[in-house]
């Protein structure tokens, strides 16, 4: 069987002093009452044909309904999440405005077992945050993320923190 594999698009700005970091917040039942962890960068699965980075694309699309934004994209590597799925991020700096989200949908059965689907959106918040906040919104296995876009920063001479 083969491994799943997902690739998004971390969107950096700066803020003063600070380096802020766009995050959505997952939708569904499962994370509506969740805060700490239940945080992502935009991002979603992709087919083995398909090439990571235009995946990476084509997720930020869907999830946020706004374009990707105009800029270099730095790569952040891969990391495999606790559950075997290979996450593959690229960090893209620019402004977007949470308010003009329009996140995608996905349809499961709710309540489970229920037989019923129901549309929920893909991410019901968007927000800025320091890399010090991020990491404790962002879920576990995604903050090496964060860590290599302080990394990159710093070795370009851009103080992250």
């Amino acid at each position: 069987m083969a491994r799943k594999r997902s690739a998004g698009i971390l969107v950096f700005r700066r803020a003063g002093n600070e380096i802020e970091v766009l995050l959505g917040h997952m939708g569904g039942p499962f994370w509506a009452r969740r805060d700490a962890g239940a945080w992502s960068i935009p991002k979603g699965e992709y087919e083995p044909d398909e090439e990571p980075q235009a995946a990476a694309g084509r997720e930020f699309v869907e999830e946020l309904g706004l374009p990707v934004p105009d800029g270099t994209w730095v790569d952040l590597g891969s990391v495999r999440q606790p559950g075997g799925k290979v996450v593959t991020v690229w960090a893209v700096q620019g402004d977007l405005d949470p308010a003009k989200v329009v996140p995608g949908t996905f349809r499961m059965e709710w309540p489970k077992g229920s037989g019923q689907l129901r549309e929920f959106p893909e991410v019901d918040l968007v927000d800025w945050f320091g890399l010090a906040a991020a990491r404790d919104k962002v879920v576990a296995g995604q903050r090496p993320f964060l860590d290599r876009l302080a990394d990159q920063l710093d070795a370009r001479g851009e103080p992250s923190e």
